[in-house]
């Protein structure tokens, strides 16, 4: 169990690290006939790529291009395992050679060396959050299958540092800063990160996951329920440290009677349920928020222990975002298109639907 695949018939394996040669992926289970090219998935990486989220972004600037080796000819996806692989170009490892002995709060340095025994400190290597430039290039893989069955998946900022959005327009949101459903949000958002930023802090956000148009009756009832499934894909996102379907944790303390969808005539009148009812989906709009916590790369002074376990304090250098927000949005809309797309590939493997 190596936990670098996911999905079971839309398989994403990825591989790299923060600070090696370069990151990449295979997406196997693809079908044949889909309509492909870089340019599709460059689209997706440029979403995320260091120097898009405003005075929240690292100074990196990476090109992220991606280039496909494999499963893609004249334009069309041929059904065979599709290879891409995206280079690092701006590494700074010197910049984490003074902290190589000492360990970062908050990050992954701890664990990964109590499992593993060894740690790549350039970075944090596999625990970086530049892994997930592979997951981005594997959802628009994903996304495009989707679109040809009329799916689309949309993910918008709908709190940063503890400022709400007051509107949700989630289609106007993929184009303003921050990925915003609401116009006047981004420049309270600034300010915000204007003051975090002068106190050598970092801030945490939410973003909301809609997916559109998915048909009623995806999703197992048992184990493999739709939205055990997305939770389970959205907490591997490293920052993720909450995810809530529909009315989520707000159903807690409601009634019965308000937090049930009534359905009439014309199809469900609310969605507390988020589009999912007993871990299928009901045709609604599916709806999903994932909590993500703040940057834990600080400039302030922090207490901490050498690996071999003495006091010490540390300053984290380097170029680092002051929020996962925006770039972190691409990520976890490329993870519930890859969810889906794997449990409509299973669904059609049972003989459910054509």
């Amino acid at each position: 169990m190596s936990g670098n695949t996911f999905g079971a018939l839309f398989r994403l394996t990825t591989f790299g690290e923060s600070h090696g040669p370069a990151l990449g992926g295979v997406v196997d289970g693809c079908p044949p006939g889909i309509e492909l090219d870089e340019s599709l998935i460059q689209r997706e990486l440029d979403r995320r790529r260091p120097g898009q989220g405003g005075l929240a972004s690292t100074a990196r600037k990476e090109p992220d291009a991606v280039r496909l080796l494999s499963g893609v000819f004249e334009g069309v996806t041929t059904g065979t395992p599709i290879g891409f692989v995206i280079e690092n170009t701006d590494q700074r490892s010197r910049d984490y050679s003074r902290i190589k002995d000492v360990f970062r709060p908050g990050h992954a340095d701890f664990t990964f060396n109590a499992k593993f025994g060894l740690r790549d400190y350039r970075g944090g290597g596999r625990s970086s959050g530049r892994e997930t430039v592979s997951r981005v290039a594997g959802g628009a893989i994903a996304q495009e299958l989707l679109r040809r069955e009329g799916i689309a998946v949309y993910a918008y900022t709908v709190e940063l540092g503890g400022i709400p959005a007051d509107v949700v327009d989630f289609e106007g949101a993929q184009d303003r800063p921050y990925f915003s459903p609401d116009p006047d949000a981004p420049a309270k958002w600034e300010e915000r990160i204007k003051e975090v930023k002068g106190q050598g802090d970092t801030l945490g956000g939410v973003v909301e996951i809609r997916a559109t148009s998915v048909p009623a009756g995806l999703g197992e009832p048992v184990f493999d329920k739709m939205d055990a499934r997305l939770a389970y894909a959205l907490m591997s996102v490293g920052a993720v440290k909450g995810v809530e379907i529909g009315s989520g944790v707000q159903a807690a303390c409601s009634l019965g009677s308000l937090n049930n969808d009534p359905i009439g005539p014309d199809g469900f009148e609310s969605n507390n349920a988020g589009g999912i009812l007993g871990g299928i989906t009901s045709g609604q709009d599916i709806v999903v928020r994932a909590y993500v916590k703040p940057i834990p790369s600080i400039s302030q002074e922090q207490r901490t222990v050498t690996t071999s376990g003495q006091a010490a304090t540390i300053t984290v250098g380097g170029r680092h975002d002051i929020a996962a927000i925006p770039r972190i949005n691409p990520v976890l809309k490329a993870m519930a298109a890859l969810t889906i797309a794997d449990l409509l590939l299973v669904d059609r493997r049972l003989g459910v639907r054509d």
